[in-house]
């Protein structure tokens, strides 16, 4: 079987449809398929339900689907870092659903490996558990989240061999990994495809049977983020 397509909106195409729960994998602007995301735009699907640890920012990443409308839903952990977004909230045109970080990235493995729900602390007592089964165990409470299967997933990674195996480069692996398994149909964007064989088994991060299509991204802009918080000040000499 053929897993590689020779352009992100190829790898996308009888794939993608209006109104799909999708992954995106990335943290930050660190290990975003940018290209695929960029293809998903171009595509014109609506309504859709994206999981991602963050919503890109204003003008990349999943804020170009953001500034498209395609977006009616997001399941995320930290939005801080898109006007748009915030005004799309705001004005009541974007539905949110908060969810913790680990408890996130925990629903994202769950559904990878088959396990429908499973009990954490996490979010006890507050808006995270509302409406959500909650149980006693060893005298402590605890609240029931249910995993998370995505129709599609978008990952990106650093190298594939042909047959799918990857390999994540450094932090860049972060969401990714969880992503993929959790996907019904998973689509990796790497910067490098080698023969099936060339990776030493001890390397791959994840296996190929998590993988259904690959697309090259030679190339990606890989932006990074910097904040400044104050500005520094130059010492006057003498005073």
């Amino acid at each position: 079987m053929n897993k590689i397509f020779p352009s992100a909106a190829a790898a996308l195409q009888g794939v993608v449809k209006d109104g799909q729960l999708m992954a995106v994998g990335g943290f930050g602007l660190c290990g975003i398929p940018e290209a695929l995301i960029a293809a998903l735009r171009d595509s014109g699907a609506k309504n859709l339900t994206v999981i991602s640890n963050n919503a890109g920012v204003d003008g990349f990443g999943l804020g170009l689907l953001l500034e498209s409308r395609q977006i009616k839903r997001m399941i995320s952990s930290y939005v801080g870092e898109n006007k748009e977004f915030e005004r799309q909230y705001l004005a009541g045109e974007l539905e949110l659903e908060f969810t913790p970080q680990g408890t996130l990235a925990e629903k994202l493995r769950a559904g990878g490996a088959g396990i429908p729900a499973f009990f954490t602390k996490t979010g006890v007592g507050t808006l995270v558990a509302e409406g959500k089964e909650t149980r006693e165990f060893d005298g402590h409470v605890y609240v029931m989240e249910r995993a998370l299967v995505p129709e599609v997933a978008l990952v990106k990674a650093w190298k594939a061999d042909k047959s799918g195996n990857l390999i994540f480069r450094r932090t860049a692996r972060n969401f990714n990994p969880a992503c993929a398994m959790a996907g019904k149909v998973t689509i990796v964007e790497v910067e490098e495809i080698v023969e099936t064989g060339s990776f030493d088994p001890d390397a791959v991060h994840l296996p190929g049977i998590y993988v259904h299509r690959i697309v090259l991204n030679a190339h990606p802009e890989k932006r990074i983020e910097k904040r400044t918080i104050t500005e520094k000040s130059t010492a006057k000499a003498g005073v």
